[in-house]
């Protein structure tokens, strides 16, 4: 992977997140409208069948997938996984049989290429593909088209960044950080996700003049490289692994740990902690000085798909202002489609300028293209850690 190309999903991100705000400022008359307007019109969509969706956990909250099943009769088998590793298990165990769709993360393109078990798109049958953020889209684009075809279409972008309890995390928040992670009065009360703390601890390092890295993105070079950014880093994690109060793998057990198991701060997702802010409890979510690390999950039609019909109508339904809007308000992920920033509530549009205060926006860091090299190397580097 190149410099060159990993540098230019860099810029298609930061286009995407300018974009949403520019959406934000602009399309409240659009929403305003919209919101009078019917969801659906039964007509338009197939009147039976069945789709076999292999599906992050938290990304279809109610009423989504319940409104589509009533307004066009297609029965919904989900089967919810937690992480982009438990898909790939999965999508390797069964060559994609028994699923139509599934549901891949944008930089994990290369991986899911060798694996070589999605069909691609007929996008002609797509009635709303004019809809979609140009760059968002254009990110699947750039990374999901081989053999003349596109294999993935966006459903909702997020991050990863700081989330702690308001009641209990006593730090100064002007100077948040991933390093406030490893700060001496959180000892034994952070959690995170084994890779991304590791990540994050080479960003905070990089920002601080500590160990350059190009941002991270000169582990993505080779093996080598990748070796020589990421094995100091390794032995800090090591040797702080006491800070670490849980690894979490889950939307849930991220909620858990910050309302039941102690966790004072954590480098998680947006969605969890501000579903938890939404209801009133005591936790936020914002941007770290060094940048919040931001992907696109998608939707991606498996080769075995059975109900290639069914696919279709369910991405068009997604992909209107309405229900992207509702997938934003209640995952508290953000949407992909033109107008559907408007249709959210005044909770999520403060939410969302809490995560991303100032000009937080344009420090975002988003995940590159990722091969396969890399993931399994990285693995190693994350059991040696969680096994210390």
């Amino acid at each position: 992977m190149t410099k060159k190309v990993l540098s230019s999903a860099q810029e298609t991100m930061r286009a995407a997140l300018f974009n949403r705000r520019t959406m934000l400022r602009s399309a409240a008359a659009v929403g305003a409208v919209g919101l009078s307007s019917p969801m659906l019109v039964k007509n338009a969509f197939s009147s039976s069948g069945e789709l076999n969706l292999l599906m992050w956990s938290d990304e279809f909250p109610d009423p989504v997938i319940p409104n589509f099943e009533k307004a066009t009769g297609i029965k919904v088998n989900q089967t919810p996984f937690s992480q982009n590793e438990e898909q790939i298990n999965k999508l390797q165990a069964t060559g994609g049989e028994g699923f139509d769709l599934c549901q891949p993360t944008c930089n994990r393109a290369p991986q899911y290429q060798d694996l070589a078990v999605l069909a691609p798109y007929d996008t002609n049958k797509f009635k709303h593909a004019s809809d979609l953020v140009p760059s968002m889209i254009g990110a699947s684009e750039k990374l999901w088209t081989w053999d003349g075809g596109l294999y993935h279409v966006p459903h909702c972008w997020g991050s990863e960044a700081i989330s702690y309890r308001t009641d209990l995390y006593k730090g100064d928040l002007s100077k948040l950080s991933y390093g406030s992670l490893w700060a001496d009065d959180v000892k034994g009360h952070t959690q995170g996700r084994g890779h991304s703390f590791l990540l994050a601890i080479g960003l905070w390092w990089d920002a601080e003049g500590k160990q350059a890295s190009n941002r991270m993105l000169d582990g993505y070079k080779d093996e080598d490289s990748f070796k020589k950014v990421w094995d100091p880093i390794l032995k800090f994690a090591i040797e702080h692994k006491a800070w670490v109060k849980q690894f979490w793998d889950s939307a849930d057990n991220t909620k858990s740990g910050l309302m039941e198991n102690d966790v004072w701060i954590g480098q998680t997702w947006d969605g969890p902690p501000l579903t938890l802010k939404k209801e009133g409890k005591p936790v936020n979510y914002t941007s770290p000085k060094e940048g919040a690390i931001v992907w696109i999950d998608g939707l991606s039609m498996m080769k075995a798909a059975k109900n290639t019909d069914q696919v279709y109508e369910f991405i068009n339904y997604l992909h209107t202002p309405e229900v992207s809007a509702q997938v934003a308000d209640g995952s508290n992920y953000n949407p992909v489609v033109t107008g559907g920033d408007a249709l959210t509530s005044e909770a999520f549009k403060k939410n969302f300028q809490d995560a991303y205060p100032g000009d937080a926006l344009k420090n975002i860091w988003p995940w590159p293209a990722e091969p396969a090299w890399y993931a399994e190397i990285r693995s190693q580097y994350v059991d040696q850690f969680k096994a210390a």
